[in-house]
């Protein structure tokens, strides 16, 4: 495997390998090479339940198991199949109240400051947007932001 890794200019760091194959081989006291379906099944479901990772550091697990069965072990497709990638879950994003976001900007002291983000507020705008606004980019008269 660190071989595999050389030749396609990976990381053979000690902290990259150790993300690999080789804690789930010791989980098991075996090589990974006498491994099924079931021991991956039961090696995730470890690193969820017991280590309590979180969903990218499993993923992390899975693309290094992919690692050492396809190109490795050169299993093919069905070990694919059964190694699974977890989702990461959807947050949604908070929404202030109206009296939150007043009290928000009323606590700006600059009046230029809050000036910038009400209009990013307003007009819904991510930082790099705003922090590209210029001042031929307003158009007070139609009240219209121009946004590139």
């Amino acid at each position: 495997m660190t071989e595999d890794m050389q030749v396609r200019n990976s990381s053979a760091h000690p902290d990259v390998l150790s993300a690999t194959g080789f804690p789930y081989a010791c989980h098991f006291h075996q090589s990974s090479e006498q491994f099924g379906p079931e021991e991956i099944r039961t090696y995730q479901v470890y690193l969820t339940n017991e280590k309590k990772l979180a969903p990218s550091s499993v993923l992390i697990t899975v693309a290094a198991l992919r690692f050492v069965y396809k190109v490795s072990l050169k299993r093919g497709s069905p070990f694919e199949d059964v190694i699974p990638a977890p989702k990461k879950p959807q947050k949604l994003p908070v929404v202030l109240s109206l009296e939150e976001v007043l009290h928000f900007l009323e606590c700006v002291g600059s009046t230029k400051h809050r000036a910038i983000l009400t209009s990013c507020y307003a007009a819904g705008l991510r930082i790099s947007e705003a922090v590209r606004l210029q001042s031929q980019d307003v158009d007070s008269q139609r009240m219209v932001i121009r946004v590139e």
